[in-house]
């Protein structure tokens, strides 16, 4: 059974999840001394006007609360908001009559580079970001951390079958580019002002061989250096603002 409540940490984090949902904030915990601080400050007034309790710990309680994470004086624990499972059909609905720009991640394990991605793909204005039920780390308070407000505004669609979902993208219109270093075609060469699901696999291992399958096309991004490959965090940051790039140019503006 599902956990009904989670902690999450870190300033922005925090105040973005009482900015969103005040009322699943079950208890905010301060360290003690550091409630007169700037930021921490603001959050002890948010909380005070949405009547939120506030606890005042020790750095050993809070550490032990984040388990070790890095929390910044600051905690909560909230009620679980659900991250859509396979609610695909209701995004495309929503995304008819606009150019989508899908984040699609294979794999990915590293809770870190999930938050980062998500904090990329906020900055972009990604539709949703979808990733697989399986062989990935779920939205957990290491990734709302990383991710620093961005996982309570971008909506993150975990599916069952990634290729079946990619099959299901493109009966809707979108071409699906995966990523791979030993593609022939570079991401600038390609266009990306077309509705689009940019493919990205886990760290070290890629895409895995039935999603590559499913891609319309593999893109890579050049390297000039003796390095083979970047961390996938900073592939989906290259390969998201270079859809943007090209759709500001597309747009005149």
């Amino acid at each position: 059974m599902a956990k009904k409540v989670e902690v999450i940490y870190g300033i922005h984090a925090v105040r973005h999840a009482l900015n969103r949902s005040p009322a699943d904030v079950l208890e905010l915990w301060i360290q003690e001394g550091k409630q007169a601080a700037g930021e921490l400050a603001a959050i002890v007034a948010m909380a005070a006007t949405a009547m939120r309790p506030v606890q005042y710990v020790s750095r050993a309680t809070l550490d032990k609360i984040s388990a070790g994470g890095v929390h910044q004086g600051i905690a909560i624990k909230r009620r679980r908001i659900p991250t859509p499972i396979g609610d695909l059909g209701s995004l495309l609905d929503a995304l008819d009559n606009t150019v989508p720009l899908l984040l699609v991640l294979d794999g990915i394990q590293d809770p870190h580079n999930l938050g980062a991605c998500l904090r990329t793909a906020n900055a972009t204005g990604v539709d949703a970001v979808i990733i697989p039920a399986d062989r990935t780390v779920s939205v957990n308070a290491t990734v709302c951390k990383i991710a620093s407000g961005a996982a309570e505004h971008t909506p993150v669609i975990t599916v069952t079958n990634l290729a079946r979902t990619l099959t299901q993208l493109q009966e809707r219109g979108l071409w699906c580019f995966g990523l791979s270093e030993a593609a022939e075609s570079e991401i600038y060469a390609t266009d990306l002002t077309v509705p689009i699901a940019l493919v990205l696999g886990a760290e070290g291992k890629g895409l895995r061989q039935n999603t590559r399958r499913h891609c319309d096309k593999l893109v890579s991004i050049p390297m000039f250096g003796q390095v083979e490959s970047l961390n996938i965090s900073v592939a989906a940051a290259v390969c998201l603002y270079e859809a943007v790039r090209q759709r500001i140019k597309n747009s005149g503006k």
